[in-house]
């Protein structure tokens, strides 16, 4: 055997003892690798039930917001104020399952049956309300305040579904109820102090709000104002007492425009007044902060633009009016091309085609006043019940929509036709 064989079979072995020790070492590894993976998957498992869930893990449907009208039974009812006037409805869910979040401000809609004044035949009436208490897993909460007709207008009836509610709305009784929505409500994004202001039953979002950043002890400044005319009329008096001596940051303002001969400024009320720009910059450090203002179309109209012009962003008001009436804030231009004589509105499925009177205001009230028969709820583009398709021509908005309307649709509560309009209603 030459030395070149010899040196060849030497250098074999050694290529394969190296082969033997990679192939051993990789298997080691591999075993330990396995067993690596095994440890953390099971520690995963173990650990899982109090970690977040993974962000691709969708939340569970119970607790999304439904579409359409969800059953809810009435839990309970209480009587808010000295009057009887007010009352609070406890919802739950029938199906039991557990309730969205919503944000602080919005609001329910419900679809009512209630017989009509005139044929005294039932019929479907879609209205809004507040809630009144911050978000629970359990149950939502309205507050209602009955609604009698006007002074001196025996003739006016009173507010249809507030009675409806106070005189048919018992304990066990079922609604047909939309999820919260509504676009007045808290901003969170910006921490800046809060000035919450309700005038009467304008309160109740201001009650979620409030309670929503109290309950989770929020860091920010917050004033209430609450205008009312005396004591008979005010709801939660001493829950808002109890929440002002036991939270440093919450600094609250009763305001009674006509108290009674017994109330005490000073002990019953802080303030013998409406709420007007006057108390705030008497009782308000000079710094910025976020205004949230819910009340009837009197205080809404002086108030608002009266923050404007004593300085306050409008960017820094968020408002909300109930009732029919709305504030008109941020006004867009009305562009006429057809003269208001030349112009008719067709609503196709009704088959009637009737000419504009401006004197109307809406195209809700065009049609209510011509017996057509159209969902409606807030009455003031929030809601989204009166969204109607249009199938020809366009519209113009008396303002700004807070309900997201559809593509080649318009709320026909806040909306004139600009020219020649056919409606698919």
């Amino acid at each position: 055997m030459t030395t070149g064989t010899v040196a060849l079979i030497i250098i074999g072995a050694i290529v394969a003892q190296v082969a033997v020790a990679m192939l051993l070492g990789l298997y080691r590894r591999r075993s330990q690798y396995r067993g690596l993976g095994e440890h953390v998957s099971a520690e995963e498992t173990t650990s899982t039930p109090q970690t977040a869930m993974p962000s691709v893990v969708e939340p569970a449907v119970s607790t999304l917001a439904w579409e359409g009208f969800r059953e809810f039974t009435v839990q309970r009812r209480v009587m808010e104020d000295g009057n009887s006037t007010i009352c609070s409805f406890y919802l739950v869910p029938v199906d039991g399952k557990p309730l969205p979040n919503f944000k602080p401000g919005q609001f329910l809609t419900f679809k009512l049956s209630i017989d009509d004044p005139l044929t005294h035949q039932p019929k479907a009436v879609v209205r809004c309300y507040s809630l009144s208490d911050t978000p629970r897993p359990d149950y939502y909460r309205i507050t209602v305040k009955r609604v009698p007709a006007p002074d001196g207008h025996p003739d006016i009836p009173p507010g249809l579904s507030s009675n409806f509610f106070h005189d048919h709305v018992q304990e066990g009784s079922r609604l047909l109820v939309k999820a919260p929505s509504g676009h007045f409500h808290l901003m969170e994004d910006e921490p800046l102090p809060i000035v919450l202001i309700g005038g009467g039953i304008g309160i109740t979002p201001m009650l979620s709000t409030l309670n929503f950043i109290l309950e989770r002890e929020i860091n920010r400044e917050l004033w209430l104002y609450y205008g009312v005319r005396n004591g008979d009329e005010v709801i939660m008096k001493e829950h808002l007492q109890l929440l002002a001596k036991t939270h440093d940051n919450f600094h609250l303002h009763f305001c009674y425009s006509d108290p009674h001969e017994s109330e005490v400024e000073g002990v019953d009320y802080q303030h013998s007044d409406r709420v007007g720009i006057p108390l705030l910059r008497a009782t308000l450090k000079l710094m910025r902060y976020q205004f949230y203002v819910c009340g009837p179309k009197q205080m809404m109209e002086s108030l608002v633009p009266g923050l404007e012009n004593w300085g306050v962003d409008s960017g820094d008001i968020y408002y909300e009016s109930f009732g029919p009436a709305t504030l008109i804030k941020h006004e867009k231009p009305v562009k006429k091309t057809t003269s208001a004589q030349s112009i008719t509105v067709t609503f196709s499925k009704s088959r009637k085609s009737i000419p504009w009177d401006t004197a109307v205001g809406s195209l809700l009230e065009l049609a209510e006043v011509n017996g057509i028969e159209v969902e409606s709820g807030c009455r003031a583009g929030s809601c989204g019940c009166c969204q109607t398709a249009i199938k020809s021509g366009e519209v113009d908005y008396n303002q700004e929509a807070d309900a997201d309307v559809e593509p080649e649709h318009c709320l026909l509560c806040i909306s004139t036709p600009r020219g020649d309009l056919i409606l698919e209603a």
